[in-house]
């Protein structure tokens, strides 16, 4: 298994006892077929065990991890006749925000997402994923460009937040997250997002307002990192697998509140085992989220945006207002007495 996580480590353990019972039964001609039989048997069910009780700083670790598919890999495998295009035409080009024209199917779209790097070269050059003012204006920019020529939009989300450092806030960093949140929702072509990996803070939501928003299976989703909670709250980012258990950060989670639409499954182990499965998966949803947006008008799919983000969220001031305005009209029977005294 490559790139195996720790919770994996009894599943490693044991495809390592049937490799090495295959590789002696083979040197010494024996013939071990029903112990390694059954042990296939105990190892599926093991994987079962494991992969079906992934906890959230587990999932959190998974969508972290250094082999899983970035934006530009699924790019190339879920879209044909990519185009990459440059610049915000304001400061400069942000190599932590792709984007471009492509095909989804034959039908012309404009593509965005944040990049992470694949080695350490790669990663200082496009900030981990973290993209500054200019890759969100960047994403903006073609964002407004394909509402002005009718290309729906599809946006991946990866990165674990906004740019942090001074150079950011120095050029607007704020201003630009704002107006991504502003534009968006009021662009009048269809907006797909879908998270594939870590989506953090205001760095995922300038490019997450979108009629439908999907999430791979172990991807997560959240206002702040964990590693970011766990500062606030404890003073110590290392606590970040207990901030992660308490957040509501998975898929799971945000499609019960009602944040997402969609689960979109993963390949057993998680997406970096086999892109083509995970970009075939992602790809089949898409296709068919677009088909049912492509049948609303500009004015249907404002409004299908405007309800899908109002309705987050549950209130209860209105019914705790009453309970206590019906406790002070009708006070308890004990305080009608002491009054009384």
């Amino acid at each position: 298994m490559a790139g195996e996580m720790p919770f994996e480590a009894p599943l490693v353990e044991m495809r390592k006892k049937i490799e090495e019972l295959q590789q002696f039964g083979a040197e010494k001609g024996i013939d071990f077929s029903e112990e390694i039989a059954r042990l296939e048997e105990r190892y599926r069910q093991l994987e079962e065990e494991v992969y079906s009780n992934i906890s959230p700083s587990q999932k959190m670790h998974l969508a972290r991890h250094h082999q899983r598919p970035t934006s530009l890999d699924l790019i190339g495998l879920i879209f044909t006749d990519f185009i990459e295009l440059h610049g915000d035409r304001l400061f400069g080009d942000d190599l932590a925000v792709v984007g471009g024209l492509a095909k989804l199917g034959g039908v012309p779209v404009t593509v965005l997402g944040q990049q992470r790097g694949k080695d350490t070269k790669d990663n200082i050059a496009r900030f981990f994923g973290s993209p500054h003012p200019e890759g969100f204006r960047k994403a903006l920019r073609l964002m407004q460009q394909a509402d002005k020529f009718g290309r729906p939009i599809i946006t991946f989300i990866d990165t674990k937040g906004a740019y942090p450092g001074i150079t950011a806030e120095e050029r607007g960093q704020s201003e630009a997250i704002a107006r991504n949140l502003k534009e968006m929702a009021l662009l009048r072509v269809p907006v797909i997002c879908v998270v594939i990996g870590e989506g953090g803070s205001g760095g995922a939501l300038a490019l997450g307002v979108g009629n439908r928003v999907l999430m791979l299976e172990n991807a997560i989703y959240s206002v702040i990192s964990p590693n970011g909670a766990a500062s606030i709250l404890w003073k110590d980012a290392s606590r970040a697998d207990q901030a992660a258990e308490a957040m509501k950060i998975t898929a799971k989670d945000l499609l019960e509140m009602e944040v997402i639409e969609e689960i979109v499954p993963e390949p057993r182990g998680g997406a970096h085992r086999s892109y083509e499965e995970t970009a075939t998966v992602i790809k089949e949803a898409l296709v068919r989220h677009l088909e049912e947006l492509s049948a609303l008008n500009g004015d249907e799919l404002l409004s299908d945006r405007y309800a899908k983000f109002r309705k987050i969220g549950k209130f209860a001031e209105k019914q705790v207002l009453q309970e206590q305005m019906e406790e002070v009209a009708d006070p308890p029977a004990e305080s009608a007495v002491t009054g009384g005294e």
